[in-house]
């Protein structure tokens, strides 16, 4: 399969449904696609399963009930820069997913998709990108869902990275503590399904989609710095499930 690697290759996405596990892995995993998308008159729909309610070093600052309704503003401004206005919650507690009844979950994105009839789904691979626990469940229940209710001809394509990336962003990944050893999981360009380096305009458009979601991006941008930030999220690798070989897991 040829990889989608441009504004114009987009295009057969089609209708894309995006399944995520917090606010803020939708753009940085997607943010660009999707505005490319938009931008093309595409629909794209994004789902969350948590609002994030325990993603901070700063409890005390943050506690649970005042992040989530924060981290509740800023996935909207933050959709609202990448054009995207339909979304739904799942309401589930963050950090919890693994205790919500598979077959409840699962049947609630049944729905979903039946409503939306994606011609392309996008989530995490098994490994969860972070290999965060909600993050790979939220895998494995997009997953079953797709099995059981995509309509015929849909994709489903799972987060990935480049395995050019590597040499380039180890070091940083490294020094920011993001990936538990072992991961990222990095693929060879041959087998992407979507290996897209945005444009200084897409790209910009994701960073200020980012930065909209400043509870989480604020000190990461600040440290990093907007330069080289927009060059490490400039890329978006996805794989296709059907030919990743992988079965995901809770």
């Amino acid at each position: 399969m040829t990889a989608i690697g441009s504004a114009t290759d987009v295009d057969r996405l089609g209708t894309v449904l995006g399944v995520w596990a917090h606010p803020d892995d939708e753009a940085y995993l997607s943010g660009g696609l999707m505005a490319l998308a938009r931008d093309r008159g595409a629909r794209v729909v994004c789902v969350t399963a948590t609002r994030g309610e325990l993603g901070t070093e700063h409890p005390d600052v943050w506690p649970p009930d005042r992040l989530a309704a924060a981290r509740t503003y800023e996935l909207a401004h933050c959709l609202a820069i990448l054009g995207v206005h339909e979304h739904h919650w799942l309401g589930h507690a963050d950090g919890r997913c693994s205790a919500v009844p598979t077959a409840q979950a699962v049947a609630r994105l049944c729905d979903v998709i039946a409503c939306v009839r994606p011609d392309t789904v996008l989530t995490f691979g098994p490994d969860g990108i972070t290999g965060h626990p909600d993050h790979r469940t939220v895998s494995a229940w997009t997953t079953a869902a797709f099995e059981q209710a995509a309509p015929p001809g849909a994709r489903l394509l799972y987060a990935t990275f480049a395995e050019r990336r590597a040499a380039r962003w180890a070091p940083l990944n490294e020094r920011l503590g993001i990936f538990p050893p072992g991961l990222p999981v990095l693929t060879p360009e041959r087998l992407l399904a979507v290996d897209v380096e945005l444009d200084a305009g897409t790209a910009d458009r994701k960073v200020r989609a980012l930065a909209a979601q400043r509870t989480q991006t604020a000190e990461l941008m600040a440290f990093v710095g907007l330069e080289r930030f927009t060059a490490w999220v400039g890329d978006e690798s996805f794989v296709d499930a059907a030919a990743s070989g992988v079965a995901a897991t809770a």
